[in-house]
């Protein structure tokens, strides 16, 4: 897939465009670009970055990764993809300069967006206003209950496998793998230091059942309590790996919480349950 920051950056040609943020690509998000994948042109999407409550005074944590938001949308048959750098002035846009400025000049003819899209100045750029403009537009229905708001507050409050519902698959962690404390390996599970963004929604702290790499995984998600830490970590033990994963950006399954953080009274309670938590893991099931 084609990224691009500018519609000059792609060829001119007939197009088929889903408009939206995007955030996690969820199965409501799929109906638009199934939309746009199914029409007899290109297909391309015009999303957003950064989010743009986020710019308008409402910070909000991030489902997925800009990077693995646009993988996610080639995953689903998009072929190139207008990333528009959201500022104060793409919010004040009204219709005729957002069409003449994102949509125009890479050749759109068809736009797809869920019913409720709307932004710009005095919310003014939805798909009537773009119909009036001459795009054949397609507004998709609303998939009931699904939101990356909702998902949100799903994650929120460790309700792993109700998110993977909304989403379609398994809510996801990501980051460049750093090197920690190396405590793991001294006590026979060395894990992988992944290192989330501080604007990335990640769920309550506690221990996780999921996978990296093809691999089961035990997560841990907190400031390791045991031995007084204060910085949130994100710490993944593969099961059955053996490798370097040093400097690697990670992708991990989170599937469902296996239990809260704790500190433990000794190293020998810790290691046990560390044991305890791998068996968990390895036993777990996927969400469905």
């Amino acid at each position: 897939m084609n990224v691009a920051r500018s519609p000059d950056e792609l060829p001119f040609r007939e197009r088929a465009v889903a408009i939206g943020t995007f955030d996690g690509v969820h199965v409501g998000h799929r109906r638009v670009l199934d939309a746009a994948v199914a029409a007899p042109a290109a297909t391309a999407a015009v999303t957003f970055d950064p989010h743009p409550r986020t710019v308008l005074g409402s910070p909000t944590a991030l489902v997925t990764t800009l990077e693995r938001r646009l993988e996610l949308l080639a995953d689903a048959g998009v072929e190139d993809a207008l990333v528009v750098p959201f500022d104060a002035s793409v919010a004040a846009l009204q219709p005729t300069a957002f069409a003449e400025t994102f949509l125009a000049p890479f050749g759109a003819r068809i736009v797809t967006a869920g019913v409720g899209f709307r932004f710009g100045r005095d919310r003014s750029v939805d798909l009537v206003s773009l119909g009036r403009l001459g795009f054949d537009i397609r507004p998709v229905p609303l998939v009931e209950g699904v939101s990356s708001a909702r998902i949100r507050e799903l994650v929120a409050a460790g309700e792993l496998r109700a998110a993977a519902k909304l989403l379609g698959r398994p809510f996801e962690v990501e980051g460049q793998v750093e090197t920690g404390d190396r405590r793991g390996r001294l006590l026979g599970f060395p894990t992988a230091n992944v290192g989330v963004g501080d604007e990335m929604l990640v769920p309550p702290y506690g221990v996780y059942a999921g996978a990296a790499l093809s691999h089961r995984a035990a997560i841990s998600i907190g400031v390791n309590p045991h031995f007084g830490g204060s910085e949130r970590r994100v710490e993944a033990f593969l099961l059955d790996f053996d490798g370097d994963l040093y400097g690697r950006r990670l992708i991990v399954e989170l599937w469902e919480r296996l239990r809260d953080e704790q500190a433990f009274a000794d190293e020998a309670a810790l290691v046990a349950q560390i044991g305890r938590d791998v068996a968990a893991a390895r036993e777990a099931e996927p969400p469905r």
